[in-house]
């Protein structure tokens, strides 16, 4: 006979209103519960092929290496850096929050003769200061994050992207907290590499990195002195396996390429536009509704970026340690009310809240419960 299993380990149901995992769509869910098949099976090969397509549309892109890597968004982050830069080539970092901080250090640690272009905590990178320091650095790529994470703030891509290719550089962009949530446009900004995550307006669990290379991206890499430092990472040979040939790499996580399928087919069927209609509505709900309570958005109403809200918290909590501090208050929202939010990085830490309302959770549903439970906490 055989022993019965024994139980899996009990996690609880928590509303995630931090800056990434987001809830999950039960179809998902159970899209990833499907039997398990091979990696170079007929029938998953032609899933990964539309998941392939799909990843084109919401990237807005044409780019035929548009793929979902093995590894979480900040691998993908590495794989675009890693791949288009060697050691000496100089590179120009828009640096606004932490996740721009990274992109310099990872574009450092790849050998790069790096130069940041910083700005203060929750205001955009000024297009005209980049366009200044490109013409300044003449750097071989330019890397910025569309929607920060850490401070709430969606970039001004256009004219930035646009002073990059008038000057020959390669753009990288980071989309983690974008894709799925407001317009990503690519091919229609110049963009020649970018990287996302599953996590966060997808809704989908984390794991994945949907990543997006161009051709003249391509072309840059294959006519690089010396091999990428990656073997993984290497895009020339990850096109073995997610084009044409499906030459085999490595053994791709197939129960999260299947959840993934289920989510975009999830997020096209709903509208690209429609998506990005509710996660403006559902952020325009939590400043409303936290405005009362005392907390105010950190970022200017023009560059908010609605899939993740940076508050400032009251001065009722703002000073206070223990219990009547942020961190108590976040911990009893988890603890009581089974809210996740998370705190603020960097600069930012002890100061500022990061709400997230990011794919399933962009409801005024989510907006309500959390105003309810906070309305309790501080009454």
């Amino acid at each position: 006979m055989t022993p019965s299993a024994p139980e899996a380990p009990a996690l609880p149901t928590r509303l995630l209103l931090g800056p990434g995992p987001s809830n999950v769509h039960p179809s998902v869910l159970q899209a990833m519960a499907q039997p398990l098949v091979g990696h170079l099976d007929p029938t998953f090969l032609a899933l990964l092929d539309q998941v392939q397509t799909d990843l084109r549309t919401l990237f807005g892109t044409e780019n035929e290496l548009t793929l979902p890597l093995s590894a979480p968004g900040s691998a993908g982050m590495e794989a675009c850096l890693v791949n288009l830069l060697e050691p000496g080539d100089r590179a120009l970092v828009g640096v606004a929050g932490v996740f721009g901080t990274r992109m310099a250090d990872v574009a450092s640690r790849a050998g790069a003769d790096v130069t940041r272009f910083e700005t203060e905590p929750g205001t955009i990178l000024d297009p005209d200061g980049m366009a200044q320091a490109i013409a300044r650095v003449r750097p071989k790529v330019v890397s910025f994050v569309h929607a920060e994470t850490s401070t709430g703030v969606l970039q001004p891509v256009e004219e930035i992207a646009s002073a990059a290719r008038e000057a020959g550089a390669l753009v990288v962009l980071d989309c983690v907290t974008s894709l799925a949530g407001v317009p990503v446009k690519l091919d229609a900004w110049g963009i020649d590499a970018a990287y996302s995550g599953t996590q966060k307006c997808l809704a989908c669990p984390p794991g994945l990195s949907p990543v997006s290379f161009s051709d003249r991206a391509l072309e840059t890499v294959r006519a690089r002195k010396r091999p990428v430092q990656s073997w993984f990472l290497d895009v020339t040979l990850l096109a073995g396996y997610f084009g044409g040939e499906r030459v085999y790499h490595h053994t791709a996580p197939v129960s999260a390429v299947v959840g993934l399928a289920q989510g975009l087919r999830l997020a096209l069927a709903e509208g690209l536009e429609a998506r990005a209609a509710r996660h403006r509505e559902a952020a325009g709900a939590l400043y409303a509704g936290l405005a009362p309570l005392g907390f105010t958005p950190l970022v200017a109403e023009a560059h908010r970026l609605p899939p993740l809200s940076t508050m400032r918290l009251p001065d009722t909590v703002l000073g206070w340690d223990g219990d009547a501090g942020e961190a108590g208050l976040r911990r009893r929202l988890l603890e009581t009310h089974q809210i996740e939010v998370g705190g603020g990085l960097g600069p930012l830490a002890g100061k500022v809240w990061r709400i997230g309302l990011m794919g399933e959770n962009a409801r005024k549903e989510s907006v309500e419960r959390l105003v309810g439970a906070l309305e309790q906490e501080l009454g």
